[in-house]
């Protein structure tokens, strides 16, 4: 099994969906992203017009929303309380969420010079908690800052109800386990 070409070629499957009309769409979480292959090719994908959600905690070489090569990229980063170290990778595929879990940052040194795990969640129940998870992510609007194409870090609108997602995962767990 090879990460790399794994992740190229679902990344390769979202742009084909999106070249032929239909919904594509790319969530990533995790704490590292430097990898080039890995970055030119989610720039392939956003040219291709596959909407791409990125949450990286901290080294981040993607340049995001630039007009015509990745304005289909946002960043996310979010720290707060508790330092996360979560790799959560989600494909659209056609609406079915093909959902991954893994250990490897998207750094030279972990796609090529050690030992990661990388494997998709099949059991429903924790496939749709882990997206509820993220989805608490994509509200944060208090912790999380956007990271522009100059790299600079820049405030969430603090719309509605303010939401921190640590401190909300934290509740939704004590409450479902």
């Amino acid at each position: 099994f090879n990460l790399q070409q794994k992740l190229l070629s679902l990344i390769d499957r979202e742009i084909g969906y999106a070249k032929s009309g239909k919904e594509a769409s790319i969530t990533i979480k995790l704490n590292n992203l430097e990898e080039k292959t890995l970055i030119n090719k989610l720039y392939e994908a956003s040219q291709a017009g596959v909407k791409i959600t990125m949450f990286v905690r901290s080294i981040c070489r993607l340049i995001a929303g630039v007009e015509g090569m990745s304005e289909n990229i946002t960043v996310t980063r979010i720290v707060d309380r508790y330092l996360e170290h979560g790799r959560v990778f989600i494909f659209n595929n056609l609406g079915k969420q093909d959902v991954f879990l893994g250990s490897a940052d998207w750094m030279n040194r972990n796609i090529f010079r050690r030992i990661e795990v990388c494997f998709p969640i099949y059991d429903e129940a924790i496939k749709a908690e882990t997206l509820k998870l993220i989805d608490i992510q994509r509200k944060d609007n208090l912790q999380a800052v956007l990271i522009d194409e100059e790299m600079n870090n820049i405030a969430v609108k603090k719309d509605g109800t303010l939401i921190a997602s640590q401190s909300e995962i934290y509740k939704f767990l004590q409450n479902h386990h």
